[in-house]
């Protein structure tokens, strides 16, 4: 997006600064509202290969749902973070406005479940989060997780829309398989998926859900604002299965690295934020860590690129 001033735009407002301690309570609690919402449309929404049918998608002013089949109606929901609201919107013209404001997972749960239910479109959704790394509360007695800075939550979304164009560019070169650039709910990650076109090895120890996931060989990029694991906001990319020589393989720019743990390649928000260009930047990490992934993996790359 790196529109120049005289457009209205800066680098600094399209990649503002986060500090990840200052904003860390609003990120948990955004996280888990995402989760709601999300549950939502996982409930609604026949699986699509890899669970694409579950993620939320970056709009000019938000996240949403995108629209949602219900009986003759659809439905969507959207996070507007601009004005600072939860809307939810029917094909019937129906419209209702919660606040997002600082309040309790309880209540931000309570409150959608009303609303659905007043719209005469109620949804039953497992109320126990994902992908915490730490024990979950279910949603409707989580009163620990109740925070919400507004200035926090749109640079966080400023963020997702500078990079979603990043991931969409790249992901117009490649003519094989591909994900959309989609926001999942359950890691809280904005991603971009690669295939090779081969499936991948089975792993009789996976659950469902990593099994279709990780049905076939892939090389995933995206950003991730981090949580307790790696406090800071990143950039990342990993291939699954991981080819042997991944790890030890040279990556650009400079500052980005293989995180043993994590198990993917990391480049720091900030280092992104703070570099002569930034696009370029995070470019040349997306094209390096994907080409680590199939030159190692043995991907057809002349069939599958431009």
């Amino acid at each position: 997006m790196n529109v120049s001033p005289a457009h209205g735009t800066s680098h600094s407002e399209n990649l503002p600064v986060l500090p990840y301690e200052a904003w860390n309570p609003t990120r948990a609690t955004l996280h888990l509202w995402t989760q709601i919402v999300g549950k939502v449309r996982l409930h609604q929404t026949p699986l699509v290969n890899h669970w694409w049918n579950v993620p939320l998608y970056v709009t000019a002013r938000g996240l949403t749902t995108s629209p949602m089949p219900y009986g003759d109606r659809t439905l969507e929901i959207i996070f507007d973070f601009i004005a600072h609201k939860l809307l939810v919107e029917t094909s019937d013209g129906t419209r209702r406005e919660l606040p997002l404001k600082p309040q309790s997972v309880a209540d931000f749960y309570a409150n959608l479940m009303a609303t659905l239910d007043e719209l005469g479109m109620p949804v039953k959704i497992w109320t126990v989060p994902c992908e915490l790394p730490y024990t979950p509360i279910p949603f409707e007695k989580d009163t620990q997780h109740a925070s919400y800075d507004a200035e926090a939550a749109q640079k966080f979304w400023r963020i997702l829309v500078w990079a979603d164009e990043v991931l969409k560019e790249f992901r117009a070169s490649f003519v094989g398989k591909a994900s959309p650039v989609h926001f999942f709910w359950g890691s809280f990650d904005l991603a971009v998926t690669r295939f090779s076109g081969r499936r991948a090895p089975e792993n009789p120890g996976a659950d469902r859900v990593t099994r279709e996931a990780y049905s076939h060989e892939v090389s995933s990029a995206g950003f991730w604002p981090g949580d307790e694991r790696y406090p800071q906001a990143v950039f990342y990319a990993y291939a699954a299965p991981e080819p042997g020589g991944f790890a030890t393989r040279k990556v650009n720019p400079a500052q980005a690295f293989y995180h043993p743990e994590i198990k993917e390649f990391l480049l720091n928000y900030d280092d992104v934020r703070t570099a002569a260009a930034p696009k370029a930047a995070l470019i040349e990490f997306l094209e390096t860590t994907y080409a680590a992934a199939a030159d190692l993996g043995n991907w057809d790359r002349k069939a599958l690129e431009r």
